[in-house]
């Protein structure tokens, strides 16, 4: 039997996905392909087909459902880091967690934060100019943003930061460590995290752990382990993916001249970021695997039970039959049906809130700073490849 290629496929620049994924999707049909851990995976590129994986109940995100062991779960790291989280749950449990944040992420309420948001924004602006340029963009803006609102969203000190920052660097680029290092960090992160619940139930809060623990006291359906996981599971993806975005989003917009039309034409900001989602894979690899819990076929390929299949993002964003020209980043695209944060039950819960931060950053940047330039030439600028996510290992700007 040949050898299966190995997933992910290499590219020549951190943001543009593999030449590879184009030459599948042209194929059309699924691919057997090979993680660095676990058992094969079918690979799903076009839009069509994404759509319907993300969506069918033939598809699960539990691997118990599809007679799979933890050992098989096809993955980029050492254990899978989803495990007994909301993310590899199926309903009904994933619909009981779920319902503990949704109604706090939808986005009547998260426009209620953008007044908030913009003042971090614009204090974060000031802090910059007052320094001085050059700046690293990563640490002075793209990082501190998100990381400030999702504190404030979920009650936890923003003291704490350099923990988070180190256990989500954790949660998302695991290589070098060994399964039981990577157990052993999140453990001590649900430690700190229960430890946070506890204060709530002597001392309530009106932040999300505060309601989180104000339910399980009032009797609704939710464990501690299960609200310790919720709210790592937010903290992680509230801040890591956002913080990256900012600066790939403001490296391409320079690279290619469009941050200077934002600043002339502020009303596109909010078509540049759902273009920019678009067009930068918020995940560097396929999304996390679905598992197969009845037959079904797949353009034209029949996967059976107990089968695994990813969904790669980033190609399917990219499909021309749905997307036209799909290889340009166009700023004034209008229409985009764009998958970034996913499709069906496991849509990201903090889609909203992603989108919000972003717009809020590109508008306060392009206004305040419309004359931000790269301080280093584009090819010089060094890239953190994660696992999960990918962005500048720093981000020089001058103004």
């Amino acid at each position: 039997m040949p050898e299966l290629p190995a997933f992910p496929f290499p590219s020549d620049h951190a943001l543009r996905p593999s030449p590879r994924l184009g030459e599948v999707r042209g194929e059309r049909a699924p691919v057997r392909v090979q993680l660095p851990y676990g058992a094969p995976a079918w690979l799903v590129t076009r839009y069509e087909d994404a759509r319907l994986v993300l969506s069918s109940p033939a598809f699960g995100r539990d691997p118990r459902r599809a007679g799979l062991d933890e050992a098989d779960v096809a993955r980029s790291t050492p254990v899978d880091i989803t495990a007994q989280t909301m993310v590899s749950a199926d309903p009904p449990d994933h619909t009981r967690v779920r319902r503990f944040v949704f109604h706090t992420f939808t986005p009547r309420r998260i426009e209620r934060l953008r007044p908030g948001t913009e003042l971090i924004a614009e204090q974060l602006v000031d802090a910059m100019v007052e320094q001085g340029p050059p700046a690293d963009l990563f640490e002075a803006f793209g990082l501190a943003l998100p990381i400030q609102v999702i504190c404030d969203l979920l009650g936890v000190p923003l003291g704490d930061r350099a923990r988070f920052t180190a256990w989500t660097d954790m949660l998302v680029d695991a290589d070098g460590l060994t399964p039981e290092e990577v157990l052993a960090s999140i453990a001590e992160m649900n430690d700190y995290l229960a430890g946070q619940a506890d204060l709530r139930a002597e001392h309530p809060t009106d932040d999300l752990i505060g309601a989180l623990v104000r339910a399980r006291i009032e009797g609704d359906q939710l464990s501690v382990d299960e609200m310790v996981n919720l709210v790592r599971t937010l903290l992680a993806a509230g801040h890591e993916t956002t913080a990256s975005q900012i600066p790939n989003f403001v490296y391409l917009l320079l690279r290619n001249g469009d941050y200077k039309r934002l600043s002339d034409e502020p009303e596109l900001v909010h078509t540049a970021v759902e273009e920019l989602l678009r067009y930068v894979p918020l995940i560097a690899q396929g999304s996390f695997a679905r598992y197969v819990l009845e037959e079904i076929e797949i353009g034209g390929v029949t996967v059976r039970q107990g089968d695994q299949v990813l969904v790669e993002l980033s190609a399917a964003n990219r499909d021309g039959s749905v997307f036209a020209d799909p290889e340009t980043l166009d700023v004034a695209r209008a229409e985009n049906p764009h998958l970034a944060f996913g499709f069906g039950l496991h849509r990201c819960v903090g889609a909203s809130l992603a989108r919000m931060e972003l717009q809020v950053a590109l508008a306060t940047l392009t206004r305040r700073l419309p004359d931000l330039r790269l301080a280093v030439p584009a090819d010089e600028v060094p890239w953190h490849l994660h696992r999960f996510v990918r962005r500048p290992r720093e981000l020089l700007v001058t103004w």
